[in-house]
């Protein structure tokens, strides 16, 4: 019999099939919750600079070495070709040996949504650029410095995709490294079985998702789920989806001029006084005062 005779699709059916394109892709998901956009470029060559708490930045040294002094830590040493990404926010200190140069980006993002995030990050990480490095560095970094050094139209727009790829690609190598331990939501994006939860999650806050229906994502028990997600993310699935709907709230109200009902509703709360409520209790103040800008910056 001819081994080339056509078989049935349904012959196929049961075999295992890759995931499609982006869809258990739980870091790119989160990412665009925080609304990450890489911002402005600036070549430096001082002695030093000091970079207040809220800059969310990375140094690549370009020649030389510099120190990055993040307070309350120790500090790094980097080299020729090295990046540092201080994604938390952290106030930090560079001082630069004699002759040094380096590039600073910064990152936009929305900060009631990131700060809780992104602040499961070390205060840095560090990427060497010697020798073995990860082979994106170098030519992410000669696509960005090309854009700084000789601008042309749209360079603004490369830089800020440059820099978002820099972004992700350095949490990517540092899960790859086997550093992690523990790092809540970016633990779970790098698991595939709780992926596709967070995917779920942030791609609709505002449907109800019972723990049942979570587990079933993952195809493990319910109560096998719950103990993997509250492990691997610090906090409940419960907890999660709720600190999710806030922070979507949060940033429609000051996004769009919806009344508070209609962003409650969209958020997943029947009643706009329990949203109230528990937009208080999170964020310490009115949902009212939060579009008013009386409000804090970030959620208790």
């Amino acid at each position: 019999m001819s081994n080339n005779m056509a078989q049935d699709p349904e012959d196929f059916a049961d075999s295992p099939q890759p995931p499609a394109y982006g869809e258990h892709d739980a870091l790119s998901d989160v990412l665009q919750a925080i609304h990450l956009q890489g911002g402005d470029v600036r070549r430096r060559s001082s002695p030093g600079e000091r970079h207040p708490a809220g800059a969310r930045v990375l140094h690549i040294v370009d020649e030389g070495g510099i120190s990055v002094e993040v307070a309350g830590e120790s500090s790094v040493e980097l080299g020729t070709g090295d990046l540092v990404l201080l994604a938390r926010g952290d106030a930090h200190l560079v001082r630069a040996t004699p002759r040094a140069s380096w590039v600073t980006g910064e990152f936009l993002v929305e900060t009631v949504v990131a700060a809780p995030l992104l602040g499961v990050l070390p205060p840095a990480i560090v990427i060497r650029g010697g020798p073995g490095s990860a082979a994106w560095l170098p030519t992410i970094k000669e696509l960005l410095m090309s854009e700084v050094t000789h601008p042309a139209p749209g360079a603004r727009v490369m830089v800020s995709r440059a820099l978002d790829l820099l972004f992700i690609w350095t949490l990517r190598s540092w899960t790859a490294s086997g550093e992690v331990g523990r790092a809540g939501w970016l633990t779970a994006a790098m698991d595939p079985v709780l992926a596709p939860v967070l995917t779920a999650i942030h791609r609709d806050p505002g449907r109800d998702w019972p723990v049942d229906e979570l587990a079933r994502l993952t195809s493990l028990s319910r109560s096998a789920f719950a103990t993997r997600f509250a492990e691997s993310v610090g906090e409940t699935p419960g907890s999660y989806v709720q600190r999710c709907r806030l922070g979507h709230a949060a940033h429609l109200l000051r996004g769009t001029a919806d009344p508070v009902g209609r962003i409650a509703a969209r958020v997943g709360y029947t009643s706009e006084a329990a949203f109230s409520r528990a937009f208080s209790r999170a964020y310490g103040c009115s949902p009212r005062a939060w579009r008013g800008g009386t409000g804090a910056e970030t959620p208790e």
